[in-house]
């Protein structure tokens, strides 16, 4: 019987199983090796580590909590959840078994691109979805904002704070009067044409036979849990214009009392400093209500 698991060894899950390790507790982290920006060669906007190796990152996060006795590591992916009278029961694909008084859930998101050549190939390179972790080494470059759907509209009032921005609509969203006017006062010029395929670093070629030469390519994925333990526990789900995410409160507890959840599969943001600090709080969170909730 583990006090706490924890499933999901990327940084949300890391930072989580840190606090729980130095309370002293005995936690189990379960992960796959499938972090979220395992594309991107570097991690920007996290204190302390900003520019740093994402690799690196997490692989010194992962020393550094394994260097308390009462954390383990499973190796593996987490398949099964559901509760119990004395917590909750998590089994894995190789049919192993293990139980936990408190339950993290840090599983994280996979990101659904939208379906145009050449753009997986250069995800996390030259294709992003978050400025603020990869905007300013663009250099105030020439940017692109490609539309996946009405949320993108977003990214392409938010990008020229980073360079000059033309919105590339590849007929999936016809701006209103409205946001047409909001895109012109942030000096965003619109491209209707058809996208053909991405090409060079981040050159967005049109079926006309028109190529804009971009620093840099942004776009918002659509996202979905990368597994279905919240379901299968019955924890209420948040249903947002880019994505699934697990309900949480202030504490990153979701609506199953016992259950926590950090990192991306708990707020629609993909950031490393956010994952940080969300699975600071998911530990602590677990750890007081273990204390308070003993008898």
């Amino acid at each position: 019987m583990f006090d706490v698991i924890v499933v999901g060894g990327s940084y949300g899950g890391l930072a989580a199983a840190l606090q729980l390790g130095r309370a002293r507790r005995r936690v189990l982290v379960i992960d796959e090796g499938q972090r979220r920006n395992r594309f991107a060669e570097s991690s920007h906007g996290l204190l302390g580590n900003d520019g740093g190796s994402a690799g690196e990152i997490v692989a010194r996060g992962r020393a550094e909590v394994m260097a308390y006795p009462s954390v383990e590591w499973k190796q593996g992916r987490a398949e099964r959840a559901g509760k119990t009278d004395t917590g909750f029961l998590v089994g894995t694909a190789d049919g192993e078994t293990y139980e936990a008084r408190r339950l993290i859930l840090a599983g994280g998101v996979v990101d659904d691109l939208p379906q145009v050549p050449g753009l997986s190939e250069r995800w996390g390179k030259s294709v992003f979805h978050c400025p603020y972790c990869d905007g300013y080494e663009l250099d105030g470059g020439r940017i692109g904002v490609l539309a996946s759907s009405p949320a993108t509209m977003h990214h392409a009032l938010l990008l020229p704070e980073w360079g000059k921005t033309t919105f590339f609509l590849n007929g999936v969203f016809a701006p209103s009067e409205e946001e047409q006017a909001q895109l012109l006062r942030r000096d965003v010029a619109i491209e209707t044409g058809l996208i053909e395929k991405i090409s060079g670093a981040a050159d967005v070629v049109l079926r006309d036979g028109r190529v804009f030469s971009l620093a840099g390519l942004f776009t918002a994925t659509i996202t979905h849990l990368s597994n279905t333990l919240a379901e299968q526990l019955g924890c209420e789900l948040d249903q947002g214009s880019v994505g699934t995410f697990i309900k949480t409160d202030s504490i990153k507890e979701t609506s199953v009392p016992g259950v926590f959840a950090c990192g991306d599969a708990g707020r629609p943001a993909g950031s490393v400093a956010l994952a940080v600090g969300d699975g600071t709080l998911a530990g602590i969170g677990a750890h007081r209500s273990l204390v308070f909730g003993e008898d």
